[in-house]
Order: structure tokens, then C-alpha cells, then sequence
């Protein structure tokens, strides 16, 4: 079973679009919400990434990730496939 990914981005930041694309390149699905011009969406975002008010902000299987650094270090360490392809993987 595919995990369910969640972006909270917003549309001028560069970090944002490299989060999508690097998803995109590994064909995962994502939904994406975008708090450019949301404020109960970007409240809801600080509220689930503990206080994170910068975008992206990145959950996998409600498991926060991060923002983008911390996406490409689990691409660079090998582990991001396994957390996209099963979502008994992500589980702490």
C-alpha cells in the first residue's frame, strides 16, 4: 500500500516546488496544501509540525518528516522509498 504523503507549501517558495518535483520524480502521489493566502491552513500546519512555521512542511502516513532538507537527507540515505512504498514502514 502506497503511503499517504501531505505538503504544506506555498507557491514562491523554492524549497516547496524542489519537495514536489523530488516527489514527483519518484512518482509518488501527494496532496498538497497550499497556506500561501490560508491562515486557518498555515494554523493547522504549525499546529501538526509542533510550532514548524516554514514551508515545505512534509508528513508521510501522519509521520512528520520535515521540511525539504530533511526529505533529500532520506533520499541521500537510501530510506525514502521504503517510507513511500508501505505505510507499515513509516510507523515509529
Amino acid at each position: 500500500m502506497a503511503a499517504l504523503i501531505e505538503l504544506y507549501t506555498k507557491r514562491t517558495c523554492p524549497y516547496s516546488r524542489a519537495a514536489k518535483r523530488l516527489l514527483s520524480d519518484r512518482g509518488a502521489a501527494f496532496q498538497d496544501t497550499d497556506v500561501t493566502d490560508d491562515a486557518q491552513a498555515f494554523e493547522e500546519m504549525t499546529l501538526r509540525a509542533n510550532g514548524g512555521a516554514t514551508v515545505p512542511q512534509i508528513f508521510i502516513d501522519g509521520r512528520h518528516i520535515g521540511g525539504y532538507t530533511e526529505l533529500a537527507k532520506l533520499e541521500d540515505r537510501g530510506e525514502l522509498d521504503r517510507l513511500l512504498e508501505s505505510s507499515d514502514a513509516a510507523s515509529p
